[in-house]
């Protein structure tokens, strides 16, 4: 029998890698690409050489796996909710689109999990989304304790997006800028007056104080509004991550070569 080594070339060495793909290929019920192993194995012990990978504590990658079954299974912590995503709604290259309206994951992990001073969202945006004033992911609108940064493509006169970091007021003057596509995208706050947002490879520091945390899961695809959800993207995300506060520029780094590992090892 002829072996195809796109697929059964690569062992991955990492054990958490390991058991990582053994749930994505059950959820599947097929086998990944040896490039697509390589590219999580390669990711995980980067994370982890770099001494980020124990702040990240619910994740998943929403590319790379075979089906959207596959891609929802958790990379780290508990498997997130889905809300009217279909298999439609999924490329293996490019994760997971929204609609603008209905379609979003609760993460199941708490905004008030992390704590107060330590915490971070990142999502990979693989398509910009249309909406007005969206949260690629968050939890808590304006409320208390709030997490959560909104890019607002309608803002008059000029884009922008704003910040809210365990905070229920928008965190100095709102950024002229906004995500673009194929862009790691995220937040954290290490201090009680020290945050920071990174978008397009740049970053954009805070220094107002934080409140108490919103109590209540962090959505993604959408803001939890005190439990329900709302300012929904339509964009494409490829992968998100939540937990405590680490180093963006490095995630940044790593979830940038998965992901273009990925689109060279999937037909």
């Amino acid at each position: 029998m002829l072996i195809n080594p796109y697929v059964f070339g690569f062992s991955p060495t990492d054990v958490d890698a390991i058991a990582y793909i053994a749930a994505v290929e059950a959820a599947d019920g097929t086998s990944l690409e040896s490039g697509v192993k390589q590219a999580i194995n390669d990711f995980v012990i980067g994370c982890k050489n770099d001494g980020i990978w124990t702040a990240i504590k619910a994740s998943c990658i929403l590319a790379g796996a075979r089906t959207l079954n596959g891609a929802l299974v958790p990379l780290v912590g508990t498997a997130p909710t889905n809300h009217n995503f279909v298999s439609g709604d999924y490329n293996r290259k490019t994760g997971l689109i929204g609609n603008g309206s209905t379609k979003y994951l609760n993460s199941n992990r708490n905004n008030n999990a992390d704590p107060q001073n330590s915490v971070s969202h990142a999502v990979w945006i693989s398509s910009v989304s249309s909406t007005v004033g969206y949260v690629p992911i968050g939890a808590g609108f304006n409320l208390t304790g709030s997490t959560r940064c909104s890019p607002n493509p309608s803002s008059i006169p000029s884009p922008t997006t704003s910040i809210r970091i365990r905070s229920s007021s928008v965190m100095g003057a709102t950024i002229a800028i906004l995500p673009n596509a194929n862009t790691f995208y995220g937040y954290r706050r290490s201090a009680v007056n020290d945050s920071l947002l990174r978008m397009n490879s740049a970053n954009y520091t805070r220094t107002e104080p934080s409140e108490t945390p919103f109590n209540g899961n962090v959505f993604v695809f959408a803001d939890n509004n005190n439990g329900t959800a709302g300012v929904f993207m339509n964009g494409r995300l490829a992968f998100y991550s939540i937990g405590q506060s680490l180093d963006l520029a490095l995630l940044d780094t790593r979830v940038t070569a998965l992901i273009n590992a990925f689109a060279a090892a999937i037909p």
